[in-house]
C-alpha cells in the first residue's frame, strides 16, 4: 500500500490488519469472502437450516450467500431488493449496505430472498435504533447512518477488536481537523476488491468512495459492521492519534507524530520484504 515516493508514503494510514490476518492464516468468520457458512447435515442433499452472515461482509457477498443458500440463480437476491420493501433510513436512498446485519438466520421451505433481506434489515434497525446507539451518535454530533458508516470503516480496517476504538478515534480526529480519511478500505470498496496493495493510480480514481480525494465520510457504509464496531463508532477510545499501521500481525501502532508513523511504516515495509523472500 505504501508507495516508494515520499509523497505517497505520507498519505497511507494503515495496512488493514483484517487482511493481514488472512495472509497469516488466522482467518476468522468475518473475513470469509467466497462461500457462505451454512449449517448442513451429513447428507449433502439436505437443505441448509441456517445462513451465517459474518461481520464485515459487503452487500454483494450477502446477496451471493443468499442465492447459494436458497439455491437460486445468481443475482436473484439483488433483484429482490425492489420487492423487499426494506425499512432503511432516508440517507441510505434504498441501498442496504451497512444494514444487512451480521448474524445467523434460520432457513425453511418458506424462506425467500425478500424475507431474508427484510429480516437482516429489521435486525439492524433493532440493534442500531435503540437508545445506546442513537444517543451515542448524537453525543458525537452525527446521525445513526453516519455512525454505521464509521463502524463499517472500523470493521474493514481493524484486525483486533481491542483496536477498534482507536481506529474510530483516528477517523474522528481526522474529520475534526479537516483531513481526508485516506483509508484504503474505501478504495477497495470502490473497486470491489480486497487487497493489501493500493497503487498510486488507485488513490486517484474518480469515485465518491475515494477518501484520498474526497473529504468527509464516504456516501454509504462500505460493509455490514457488527456490534463491537458500532460500539467503537459511538464511543471511540480517547487519544490524539492521526495515523496507524499494522507493522505485523498483532502489532498495530497508533501515533499522532508523523515522523514516528514513518518509522512504523518503514518497519512494516521491512517485514513485508522479509516475508516475501523465498525460503532457503
Amino acid at each position: 500500500m505504501y508507495q516508494n515516493t515520499p509523497s505517497r508514503r505520507t498519505t497511507r494510514l494503515t495496512r488493514r490488519g483484517r487482511l493481514v490476518l488472512i495472509a497469516t492464516g488466522a482467518v476468522v468468520a468475518g473475513t470469509a469472502v467466497a462461500v457462505p457458512l451454512l449449517s448442513l447435515d451429513s447428507d449433502q442433499d439436505t437443505k441448509p437450516t441456517a445462513l451465517v452472515i459474518p461481520e464485515g461482509w459487503r452487500a454483494g457477498q450477502v446477496y451471493d450467500a443468499i442465492d447459494k443458500a436458497l439455491a437460486r440463480p445468481a443475482g436473484t437476491a439483488k433483484k429482490a431488493l425492489a420487492r423487499a420493501a426494506l425499512k432503511l433510513p432516508t440517507d441510505a436512498e434504498g441501498n442496504p449496505e451497512g444494514y444487512l446485519f451480521p448474524a445467523t438466520y434460520p432457513l425453511n421451505e418458506k424462506t425467500t430472498p425478500e424475507s431474508l433481506l427484510s429480516f437482516m434489515v429489521n435486525t439492524a434497525n433493532r440493534k442500531f435504533n435503540g437508545a445506546p446507539i442513537a444517543a451515542g451518535a448524537q453525543h458525537n454530533a452525527m446521525n445513526v447512518y453516519q455512525a454505521v458508516t464509521i463502524a463499517s470503516i472500523v470493521q474493514a480496517e481493524t484486525a483486533a477488536k481491542a483496536d477498534m476504538g482507536k481506529v474510530a478515534r483516528v477517523i474522528f480526529n481526522r474529520l475534526e481537523r479537516g483531513m481526508p480519511l485516506q483509508m484504503d478500505s474505501t478504495i477497495n470498496y470502490a473497486l470491489n476488491r480486497a487487497t493489501l496493495k493500493t497503487s498510486d493510480a488507485d488513490t486517484r480514481i474518480d469515485s465518491p468512495y475515494n477518501s484520498y480525494q474526497r473529504m468527509g465520510l464516504p456516501p454509504t457504509p462500505i460493509d455490514n459492521p457488527g456490534e463491537e464496531a458500532m460500539r467503537a463508532a459511538i464511543t471511540p477510545t480517547p487519544g490524539d492519534w492521526l495515523y496507524f499501521v499494522t507493522v505485523k500481525p498483532g502489532d498495530t501502532r497508533f501515533t499522532a507524530n508523523y515522523e514516528e508513523h514513518l518509522r512504523n511504516v518503514a518497519e512494516f515495509n521491512a517485514n513485508q520484504k522479509k516475508s516475501a523472500q523465498p525460503a532457503k
